[in-house]
């Protein structure tokens, strides 16, 4: 299960990591965010130790997606070393995701 981020923990559990995070902006209303929820869980526990992967109710916390200039969900966000390394908007495969992860993350 992915982990729920806030606005207040945003840096400490992202910027601050000392492996990759992925980022998964969604809220509840979203249909396409709702159908990678599965995919994003799974993800997590694949790459448990690895990389971090998270959520963060865009709706409950506007600040920071605010901050990385979200206008759409979801929006997932690969962060390495505090810096964005990533950005896919729509709800895209798993094995896209793993591509990027692969890719970017690892």
């Amino acid at each position: 299960m992915a982990t729920q981020l806030t606005d207040s923990n945003f840096e400490a559990e992202v910027l601050r990591s000392d492996i990759p995070v992925l980022v998964d902006f969604w809220a509840p209303w979203c249909g396409p965010c709702r159908a990678i929820a599965p995919v994003i869980d799974e993800l997590a526990q694949e790459y448990a130790g690895q990389v971090k992967i998270v959520k963060m109710n865009v709706d409950e916390n506007p600040s920071t997606p605010g901050k990385y200039g979200i206008r759409a969900i979801p929006t997932l966000i690969l962060f390495k070393g505090g810096e964005v390394v990533e950005q896919i908007t729509g709800a895209v495969s798993k094995a896209s995701l793993k591509q990027m992860i692969n890719d970017k993350a690892l």
